[in-house]
């Protein structure tokens, strides 16, 4: 039986950490990276201040290559527009190595709420 992108979200968020809005936002400014996975034309909605903009799609190559990234064992935040693209995101970069990552719950939408 073929898997939904739902399905595969749900898996996701079973092996991720979540975090809210609220605590991203205390962590904001603190030298954790937030990482926004949205496509080029949705930042045009804006962005989490000092976030680096890696869409989705080429997240696995940008990953090794921006230099903010290089440190594996530094906090990462990853958000979409609403938490799923996110979820997603944050299964992959843990599976590329890095330590402590977190998908922030509702994405931008809840930010910018």
């Amino acid at each position: 039986m073929a898997l939904t992108a739902e399905d595969l979200v749900k898996a996701a968020k079973a092996e991720i950490k979540e975090i809210s809005v609220a605590d991203a936002r205390a962590l904001h400014g603190s030298g954790v990276v937030f990482i926004d996975v949205r496509e080029p034309p949705e930042w045009k909605d804006g962005t989490v201040s000092d976030a680096l903009c890696i869409p989705r799609g080429v997240l696995e190559w940008r990953s090794a290559a921006d230099e903010p990234l290089k440190d594996k064992s530094k906090p990462v935040i990853v958000y979409c527009k609403s938490g799923g693209r996110s979820a997603l995101a944050a299964q992959t970069l843990q599976k590329l190595g890095f330590e402590d990552v977190k998908s922030m719950a509702g994405g931008f939408d809840a930010w910018s709420a």
